[in-house]
């Protein structure tokens, strides 16, 4: 709500508007309508001058005519009646000799936003449309845009409509864009203007000539068109071959877009397309805007989906750059992982050992600076298993910079896999084993269960003693019931051996599947990202990844009885499933207490006859609910009290996958 000033300011201004001298004075009249229009800028409420204003437009000059236009606009829906007057003012103008004055009336006619307007407007906008003036022509298309806009339950004019499809070959390009959009609004029910061969070929032909938000909107209504023969198509492409270099992003956007939709159906093509267009999106991710750079990397890493290689050789347009912000830095990061190779691997490395030495403090406790450094060490390591050492020196003196759980992580991963590697490696889990009672996370606590483990197979005399301080905490203080089972399934996983605990944690590496095309991940198809190419999806897509890669969450766990498969390409996981001697171990060992509140509230109980056998056991949990709310409350009381039932849990962890036979006390 405007701010209501002060009655003598309205009353000052009232008096010198109504002043002969004033009005006679030409520079005098035009300053304080000047005035007028600044306090009405601040906020303050002057529709009292509404009246004086009127009287004021009828002027040959055309600033104080755009001036009291301004303020007749911003309170035309307040004083309806007067602005009658106003109509009949800005019909007069539409005749005006001068294109600048009609051009003006007509746009302001549209502004006035009043009930009926229609029938003041539509004669001289349908005249304005046939105006020897190209800035009267560009403003009468737009008019009947904004009318319909007003006004979109009245029939269409066929008539009108037309005549805007004749403007399309206008002289001015300007001329023909607004007729594009006009159509789009007008035509929006039945699917926008209808793109013929002519039409199609008209527009690709003036299309150097429109600016860069013609060429934008000429390129974008082109994705309608397909061409009927292979000749056609590729006349199609010659003419748009000089817009793909173009040194605006939007335009060059645009028209690879189009190249996708067009060659759809000639990969080869579409390949080559891409490889053209690397170089305007290297200058973009180049550029001084930020929101344009980051726009630009987002768009890349969905090109380097299907082309890997695409950048290779420009992987140093992607260093970080000490000011540039942390969003930037991390989608840097992401397409440098893409373009890591055997020959630019040492060069990337030093930089990322950069990163982690040199960054200020603030910058080291964002989750920027310390997990997307640390996750992209690990997910070099795991695709260049000769850079293990160079990565491993660049651990030490790091944890005391990390601030996140998600890096904390990150770093206890990189310990537990290299800390033969690493000399204070023992010494680092020691601290975080001390600290243990203090961590919030239940990913930071499994991932340091599985970093002990891993560890003590390789340096099991400086580990020992520390790795059973921190199972008997797991085991009998912890709350989370996550990192409790972790810890049982370890100890019990100890008591099948040295080698059998070998085998699970450290047999069968597997790549992580985020790291795309360096670890032999197939090339995804362009046409399943090239819709979504010049749109917001890949800078949304870009945004919900930032800070998400964490090598410490763990995947949502399934529960369902006996089930004995690891998930693909989880890291954490081992190659093969536990022995039978292991399987003999969980099922002889003493039953342990299960809470079902620890279990998430996703899951669903179906209840069976009970069986010894744990593949049929007597509580299976599932997605899908087999009984009603109804039906397992009547089964709930028909239970004894004391009764047990034999649960068979199947429990995902980070580093096994394995059943659990345990018993559950329902009624007691």
């Amino acid at each position: 709500m405007p701010y209501l000033g002060g009655e003598h300011t309205v009353r000052e201004l009232r008096r010198a508007l109504s002043n002969p001298n004033v009005q006679a004075d030409h520079l005098r009249y035009r300053n304080t309508i000047h005035r007028v229009i600044r306090v009405m800028s601040q906020g303050q409420d002057v529709s009292g001058l509404y009246s004086e204003m009127v009287k004021a437009c009828a002027t040959v000059d055309i600033v104080q005519k755009k001036l009291v236009y301004v303020f007749l606009c911003s309170y035309a829906s307040l004083n309806p009646e007067l602005s009658l007057l106003v109509i009949n003012t800005l019909r007069k103008d539409c005749s005006d000799h001068n294109p600048m004055v009609r051009s003006l009336a007509l746009r302001n006619m549209c502004n006035l936003r009043l009930p009926g307007l229609s029938q003041y407007v539509q004669q001289p906008l349908t005249v304005g449309l046939k105006d020897k003036a190209a800035c009267v022509r560009r403003v009468a298309v737009l008019g009947w845009a904004k009318i319909h806009t007003l006004q979109p339950n009245t029939e269409i004019d066929v008539a009108v409509v037309n005549e805007l499809y004749g403007l399309l070959r206008d002289p001015d390009p300007v001329v023909m864009v607004n007729c594009l959009r006009a159509l789009e609004e007008i035509l929006q029910e039945e699917g926008g203007v209808a793109i013929n061969k002519p039409i199609a070929h008209h527009l690709l032909n003036r299309l150097k000539l429109c600016d860069v938000w013609g060429q934008s909107e000429v390129l974008a209504v082109l994705q309608r068109y397909r061409p009927r023969s292979e000749d056609e198509l590729f006349d199609i492409l010659s003419l748009l071959d000089p817009a793909l270099l173009s040194h605006h992003a939007p335009v060059m956007a645009a028209t690879l877009r189009l190249f996708l939709s067009l060659c759809s159906t000639l990969p080869a093509v579409c390949m080559s397309a891409l490889e053209r267009a690397r170089g305007p999106l290297l200058a973009a991710a180049g550029s001084t805007s930020r929101e344009l750079r980051y726009a630009a990397l987002c768009h890349i890493q969905l090109l380097l989906r299907s082309e890997p290689g695409l950048m290779g050789e420009h992987y140093k347009r992607f260093f970080c750059g000490y000011a540039e912000p942390p969003y930037i830095k991390q989608n840097k990061m992401q397409v440098l992982v893409e373009l890591v190779n055997d020959d630019n691997v040492a060069m990337v490395l030093d930089e990322l050992r950069g990163y982690c030495t040199d960054v200020n403090t603030e910058t080291s406790q964002t989750a920027i600076s310390a997990i997307a450094v640390l996750q992209t060490l690990r997910d070099l390591v795991w695709v260049c298993p000769q850079c293990g050492d160079a990565v491993c020196s660049a651990l030490e003196g790091w944890e005391d910079n990390l601030q996140d759980s998600q890096g904390r992580g990150a770093l206890l991963w990189l310990l537990g896999v290299y800390g033969d590697r690493v000399s204070g490696a023992p010494y680092l889990l020691e601290d975080c084993i001390d600290g243990v009672r203090s961590e919030v996370s239940a990913e930071v606590k499994t991932e340091l269960l599985t970093a002990t483990l891993r560890l003590f197979l390789s340096r099991p005399a400086e580990t020992q003693d520390m790795m059973g301080r921190l199972l008997v905490y797991c085991i009998e203080e912890e709350v989370d019931m996550c990192v409790r089972d972790q810890a049982l399934l370890y100890y019990r996983l100890l008591h099948c051996g040295i080698e059998e605990v070998r085998r699970v944690l450290q047999g069968g590496r597997r790549s992580d599947p985020s790291l795309g095309p360096l670890i032999g991940r197939p090339p995804e198809p362009i046409s399943q990202w090239a819709s979504s190419f010049n749109t917001l999806e890949p800078l949304t897509l870009g945004a919900s990844t930032v800070g998400n890669s964490d090598p410490a969450t763990p995947k949502p766990s399934t529960l369902t009885p006996n089930t004995m498969t690891s998930t693909p390409g989880d890291p954490h996981l081992p190659g093969d499933h536990l022995s039978a001697a292991g399987k003999n171990m969980f099922s002889h060992s003493p039953p342990m207490a299960v809470r079902m509140s620890s279990f998430p509230k996703h899951l669903s109980l179906s209840l069976s006859p009970p069986s010894p056998d744990c593949s049929s056991g007597a509580l299976s949990l599932s997605v899908s609910p087999a009984l009603i709310p109804e039906e397992f409350e009547r089964l709930w009381l028909q239970l004894e009290k004391g009764a047990c039932l034999e649960v068979c849990v199947c429990v995902q962890s980070f580093g096994v996958k394995e059943d659990i036979k345990t018993v559950v006390r329902y009624r007691s």
